[in-house]
């Protein structure tokens, strides 16, 4: 795309602010999926992809952080999204809905491997004292996920299909575990993998009841 895009691309009629920011969520998206590097986020290069000055952006977006705050939570409301299709699709049985549920997660990580590190502190930090990010916006991150796990695992253990006794501290293990195998499929692609190694780590974490 030409530098002179920006000068070319036709105005956003009057309010339309908010489909100027999602097209400026979206440029950052392409970047990061394009590069797996938050690096390549920059006002400039965002600008320069959405067809835009790059001072427009500052109607939206105070720094860059706060551009990758948006594509993070864009991210997980795409992960959210795609857990919940899995969870209608499965059926009634509660052991099925979370082994759903987690071969779910993998195949997102799998799908997205910028967008997921981005989304966990692997490429992404933000420098909490130097951006407009703040402490609490990067502790709401991933919540809504995590208690999908722990809702999932808590009708297993109600219907006997499960026997955690601490299903908060053990929906938490079992996100970790499943973090952790994505995240080694991703660095480690030719390691013999078990063919069978999510279903024994989900089995494991989830304290599935196998009598």
């Amino acid at each position: 795309m030409g530098e002179d895009t920006a000068a070319t691309r036709v105005r956003n009629r009057r309010g339309q602010g908010a489909r100027l920011r999602d097209e400026i969520v979206a440029a950052a998206v392409h970047l990061l999926d394009e590069a797996g590097n938050d690096s390549a986020v920059t006002l400039r290069s965002v600008a320069r992809r959405a067809g835009i000055a790059a001072p427009s952006i500052y109607r939206h977006f105070p720094d860059q952080p706060a551009i990758m705050l948006a594509v993070v939570r864009d991210a997980f409301a795409e992960l959210d999204g795609q857990l919940r299709g899995a969870l209608n699709s499965a059926g009634d049985a509660p052991r099925e809905r979370l082994t759903a549920l987690c071969h779910s997660y993998l195949e997102f990580a799998q799908a997205r491997p910028g967008r997921y590190r981005t989304m966990f502190g692997g490429l992404w930090i933000p420098d909490l004292k130097e951006s407009s990010v703040t402490r609490e916006d990067v502790a709401t991150l991933g919540q809504t996920t995590l208690r999908l796990f722990a809702e999932a695992l808590q009708n297993c253990v109600n219907e006997g299909a499960a026997t955690s006794t601490d299903v908060p501290a053990d929906a938490v293990a079992l996100w970790l575990g499943l973090h952790g195998l994505a995240h080694q499929r991703a660095v480690a692609p030719s390691f013999p993998w078990p063919p069978d190694i999510a279903e024994r780590l989900i089995s494991t974490l989830a304290h599935f009841n196998d009598r």
